[in-house]
């Protein structure tokens, strides 16, 4: 006897939210690559002017924003800065984490530690500013490499969340079983533990690298009147001196953006994985 099909209902209050959110999202940045490639000449105040396609496809609008923002120092600055502060945090959060993570069942000053850490992603940046800008300069950190040691405390919470999350996952007898083989918790940790979690540090890295390269407010607060810029830093002194060309303006932001989308590309399949593994349960 053959089975009756069942009929799939379609959730019409979520894929309406699903398509809203899509073009919240493409639109935005349709319009984007289109003026960002369109001439001056070619921009119209009507709505079909400025969403038509450029006559010609030129990169006219692109070198020129390279030349006015110094793109290459900027993005060298910006590139320095995210990769130091990405590696550093993958190698010390993880190692925190792993040491209290372990632990936090066990002594109660670990746990006491952990919640005091976490607690960090609640304090407001603007009251820590005054402050910051005051030890930095006090201690002659208010350079790039001050900038990088403050985010790899300011984004230690989050990254310290997701890691002892992931590490629920992996089974306690794999360590026991190194302890047994002689191996130390030094090895244990650095050859089973810091490998099995590629797919967490590879989030911790998307995490990280891209609130380390959009932000705007740390190296303004540390560096500025220094003369080094990074990106974000260039992007803002290049909107305020080019805020009316537009054509101009959207070239210069999609060169900001170019670097981070071809990281999320390359390493989804890890973001992805790293996310599902590292909710905490």
């Amino acid at each position: 006897m053959a089975k009756a099909k069942v009929k799939e209902r379609v959730n019409w209050p979520v894929t309406i939210l699903l398509i809203v959110g899509l073009i919240t999202i493409v639109f935005p940045l349709y319009m984007a690559v289109v003026i960002a490639f369109k001439d001056p000449s070619e921009m119209t105040n009507d709505i079909a002017g400025i969403l038509s396609l450029p006559s010609t496809w030129s990169l006219d609008n692109f070198i020129e924003a390279m030349r006015v923002t110094d793109f290459f120092r900027s993005f060298m600055n910006s590139l320095i800065i995210t990769v130091a502060a990405v590696v550093v945090s993958i190698l010390v959060h993880s190692l925190a984490a792993y040491a209290i993570g372990r632990n936090m069942d066990r002594k109660k000053i670990f746990k006491v530690s952990y919640y005091f850490i976490i607690a960090g992603m609640y304090v407001p940046f603007a009251i820590l500013m005054m402050p910051l800008v005051k030890q930095t300069a006090i201690m002659h950190l208010d350079n790039m490499v001050g900038v990088m040691v403050l985010y790899v405390v300011f984004y230690m919470p989050m990254n310290m969340m997701l890691y002892t999350g992931y590490l629920r996952n992996v089974p306690v007898a794999l360590e026991e079983a190194a302890r047994v083989d002689g191996a130390s918790t030094w090895t244990t940790y650095w050859k089973i533990i810091f490998p099995l979690m590629k797919p967490m540090h590879a989030t911790v890295a998307v995490i990280t690298g891209l609130a380390v390269w959009n932000d705007v407010m740390t190296p303004l607060v540390i560096m500025g009147g220094s003369g080094v810029n990074t990106l974000p830093l260039a992007q803002m002194n290049f909107q305020t001196a080019f805020a009316t060309n537009y054509n101009l303006a959207f070239a210069s932001y999609l060169l900001a953006m170019l670097p981070m989308i071809i990281f999320y590309i390359v390493a989804q399949k890890q973001i992805i994985g790293g996310v599902t593994n590292g909710a905490v349960k």
